[in-house]
């Protein structure tokens, strides 16, 4: 059995999702620079704000179960013209917005269309690259899994630097044109078979995620009892029950939940799950604390941000290369350790007058430890898994990451509030800079939590062969 469909030009298809992708996590960050500017334009509060990241999350998060069922009813030609023009048509509307509602409603669009993208690349690399090639490929995918977001503030710190934050859309826009240009001729390489869709499985994935993300993210306002909260947080649990059982029963499910036999994929997306969760929740908190508390400008705080970056654009094309010689178990093993100490030494070192540099370093370890752990956990997991499980696997994996991030970003917020406010209640208000620094301090906790969490799962992680 062939282990890859025969295209004739696969680094073209491969180039055009990993670009759409790049720029569909790019716009996932890119306004966490930009949320202090946004925040006076339009008079909101931080909590506010970070629906622009939040809820972009959530919409990836609510669409990208649909997937499995999206290869099979569209070509792959269709699906990425589809998801340029509706992400440009956001990012459009994004642009001209003249009050937040606008500009959230058009972040929203956008994402529908980065909801299509990401999915789709990963099964469609894994469909036209041949086993013994996925290494090195699947390296890049893992650098635009991590660069996408990671970059996000620091290209638009300079974009904000000599325009407005209005301009991260329009470069976006650019950007989606230049790619349309090369889409309209790529080849299909699914099986178009048209299944039933379930709209019951459509209606409960919906209540399950965006209930789940929208209680973690109303976290920031109100507490965990409050009606806004737990009403959607126990709706969505009950939903992910019902999806669950529904998909376990039908003969063709909406995602076929038997990839989670295979325990290194279930391992492998955990620790993805915990990747994300680090990736977004340090993208919202550093360029805040750059800005907030120690006053530097949205250049500065994008070129502080980007050593780090350099590092992991670095290390990801040596991961991927030398990924069948290392494996996944020794590379997500010292992967987490050096996220895990990051997360620690922000602990410790976070405060109003911390020396940059400092950050800088941390930085530096905690995006090594990324770009040593994401392509070994993803292309272990997926490699697990048979051709015919390839969608089902990456909607699976897909949308439990972009739960991740948003409950990263999510309660990021949520502690950075907290820790704020209890700072406030024991030593006032007085010094700004001081009450903001321990709220980011506390919100690292969370980054501490979930390092660990990824650590002790590398720890059972096995350099079992791909499956042909």
């Amino acid at each position: 059995m062939e282990s890859h469909v025969h295209v004739k030009r696969p680094k073209l298809i491969a180039a055009i999702l990993m670009l759409g992708s790049f720029i569909g996590l790019f716009g996932e960050t890119a306004l966490n620079m930009a949320l202090t500017n946004i925040m006076e334009d339009f008079s909101i509060s931080a909590s506010t704000a970070q629906w622009l990241t939040t809820g972009y999350l959530l919409v990836l998060a609510v669409l990208v179960p649909l997937s499995a069922y999206l290869v099979r009813w569209f070509t792959t030609r269709q699906l990425i013209v589809s998801a340029l023009v509706i992400s440009s048509l956001g990012a459009t509307l994004a642009a001209v917005a003249p009050s937040f509602s606008i500009l959230l409603a058009g972040r929203l669009i956008q994402a529908i269309g980065t909801g299509i993208f990401l999915p789709l690349m990963f099964s469609v690399v894994l469909m036209i690259f041949p086993i013994q090639k996925r290494g090195s490929v699947m390296g890049i995918v893992g650098l635009v899994l991590t660069s996408g977001p990671a970059l996000g503030p620091t290209l638009s710190g300079l974009i904000i630097q000599v325009s407005s934050w209005h301009y991260i859309f329009w470069v976006m826009i650019a950007l989606n044109g230049f790619l349309l240009l090369g889409a309209l001729t790529i080849e299909n390489v699914s099986t178009i078979s048209k299944p039933k869709i379930d709209v019951a499985s459509l209606v409960l994935s919906t209540i399950a995620f965006g209930g789940i993300i929208y209680s973690l993210a109303a976290l920031a306002e109100t507490s965990l009892t409050a009606p806004l909260v737990f009403g959607p947080l126990t709706a969505g649990f009950i939903a992910l029950l019902l999806f669950i059982l529904r998909q376990l029963k039908m003969s063709q499910p909406m995602i076929d939940l038997r990839v989670f036999n295979y325990s290194m994929f279930s391992l492998g997306t955990l620790l993805m799950v915990a990747t994300l969760f680090v990736i977004l929740s340090v993208s919202i908190l550093i360029p805040i604390y750059l800005k907030s508390v120690l006053a530097y400008s949205s250049i500065a705080a994008g070129l502080l941000m980007l050593p780090a970056n350099l590092l992991n654009i670095l290390m990801a094309p040596i991961v991927g290369s030398s990924f069948d010689r290392v494996g996944a178990r020794l590379y997500t093993r010292v992967g987490f350790a050096f996220m895990t100490v990051a997360a620690i030494a922000f602990i410790v070192i976070l405060s109003a007058t911390t020396p940059v540099w400092q950050i800088i370093a941390a930085l530096c370890v905690l995006y090594l430890g990324i770009s040593m752990a994401i392509m070994p956990a993803q292309t272990h997991a997926m490699n697990q898994l048979p051709p015919n499980l390839y969608a089902d696997g990456s909607a699976a994996m897909n949308t439990l990451t972009q739960v991740a991030g948003a409950a990263g970003t999510a309660i990021a917020i949520t502690l950075f509030t907290a820790g704020q406010k209890n700072y406030i209640a024991e030593f006032g208000a007085l010094n700004p800079a001081e009450f903001l620094a321990f709220g980011t301090n506390f919100a690292f906790y969370a980054v501490l939590v979930a390092a660990i969490v990824g650590l002790i799962g590398s720890l059972f992680i096995r350099n079992n062969k791909a499956v042909n």
